[in-house]
């Protein structure tokens, strides 16, 4: 067959990881334009993929304008920006993969997916937890019958301490305003996945409690400067920009978080140190614009009388290395990202451990394979045709966003809300 060609739709850290899946899969991906506001990412995929000049753009608007010259777009710009790219290469025939969260509200959730299915593209939103190889084990042992019919699920998701204060005390998820509550930019995947795995069933009451702890001015210790790097008492501090960037650096790592950080080439250690001298995330966490939950426990009845509790906690040593329990009738499921999966069985009291399928060595620098597989079912489906290889299309990906938004408004309320069998609420 011949290799899907992609034009990426947001150059950074998330569109270059998506585009490196071509580095080792050439002969089924290949990456053919770029479209980027950013001069050193646009300039950073051309050499890596030599793409041709007259196929860099500095917006997605100047792409969309031209005739059609690839098969799909891959579109990871900032959460705000995804709708517009969505509908306009949507109705150039492009099939698309979207970076999650689809869209900031419901409405335009609902406009992607309306656009996509008119124009009969494939939407694939990625929502890589449907594809780690666990995830896939345990709805594989969920549909065996090894735990019997589902109880209640207990599952966490540890942001981790320094990753929260990175992305969403400092970072581009830091506020409502700028882009969206931390619910639907960090805990999106997780309740996606429990929906992924109690399909069958629809949830039918949520309810949620959170706020905002500890990130706060009053919370500023005695001395503390404005910036790390000017800070007398930065030492004493964890959420030191010092400790969580320029350790990392001088170590040789300049992966991320230290790229997102350090715009200018070369990513070390002088460049970096300007970049938290004079950038966001050489912030004192305690003096930043942030206003999104830091903690957020949800609560869900299904149709079928299951329970479910999740949580999202951002103080935690682990990063986001979920952790999920399954009751059972017959057994008890245990899983600790990144794997294996273990059942114990009721009836011989044993357990038994599941190992999973592991991604194939590849250079697309992400943990656990969720992201390979998704690719490779992405490229399979746009190939093929065959849209069964989609685990997150339109309408699933829907369902689960407005669950989102409803768990949300359940929060916000603080009260008990009712999902009609639409998925819309009351």
């Amino acid at each position: 067959m011949a290799p899907v060609r992609a034009l990426i739709i947001g150059a950074g850290n998330r569109g270059e990881m998506y585009a490196r899946f071509s580095l080792d899969n050439s002969e089924r991906f290949q990456v053919v334009g770029v479209a980027d506001p950013g001069l050193l990412r646009r300039q950073r995929l051309q050499q890596q993929f030599n793409i041709l000049e007259k196929n860099v753009f500095t917006d997605w608007q100047k792409a969309a304008e031209r005739e059609k010259f690839a098969d799909c777009v891959v579109i990871a710009t900032p959460d705000q920006l995804h709708k517009g790219p969505a509908l306009a290469f949507a109705d150039r025939g492009y099939h698309i993969l979207l970076e999650k969260p689809m869209a900031l509200t419901e409405e335009d959730c609902r406009e992607i997916v309306t656009a996509c299915e008119k124009n009969n593209v494939i939407l694939s939103v990625c929502h890589e937890l449907r594809y780690n190889p666990p995830a896939r084990k345990i709805k594989e042992l969920i549909e065996s019958g090894a735990i019997g019919d589902i109880i209640n699920i207990q599952h966490i998701d540890p942001v981790g301490f320094w990753h929260f204060a990175h992305c969403f005390v400092r970072g581009p998820w830091r506020n409502t305003a700028g882009s969206s509550f931390s619910l639907l930019t960090k805990h999106c995947h997780d309740i996606d996945i429990i929906r992924y795995w109690l399909s069958g069933s629809s949830c039918v009451k949520v309810s949620s409690f959170g706020s905002l702890k500890h990130f706060v001015p009053e919370n500023k210790p005695t001395g503390a400067a404005s910036r790390c790097m000017d800070c007398q008492v930065e030492d004493s501090c964890p959420y030191s920009a010092k400790k969580i960037y320029l350790e990392r650096a001088k170590q040789g790592c300049t992966g991320f978080p230290v790229s997102v950080v350090c715009l200018q080439e070369p990513v070390d250690v002088e460049n970096l140190t300007e970049a938290l001298r004079t950038g966001p995330y050489g912030r004192c966490v305690y003096e930043c614009d942030n206003d999104v939950v830091s903690n957020q426990v949800l609560n869900f009845q299904f149709d079928g009388g299951q329970t479910v509790s999740s949580n999202m906690v951002g103080f935690t040593q682990e990063v986001c290395e979920r952790q999920t329990r399954i009751s059972g009738t017959k057994g008890e499921l245990r899983w600790s990202s990144p794997g294996p999966v273990y059942v114990y069985d009721f009836l011989t009291q044993t357990s038994t451990e599941h190992p999973c399928a592991a991604a194939p060595p590849n250079r697309m620098r992400e943990m656990h394979g969720g992201d390979y597989f998704l690719m490779d079912a992405f490229v399979k489906a746009v190939q093929t045709g065959d849209r069964s290889c989609v685990l997150s299309g339109p309408q699933e990906t829907l369902q689960s966003h407005l669950l989102v938004f409803a768990t949300e408004q359940a929060r916000l309320q603080d009260r008990v809300i009712t999902i009609n069998p639409d998925g819309s609420y009351s």
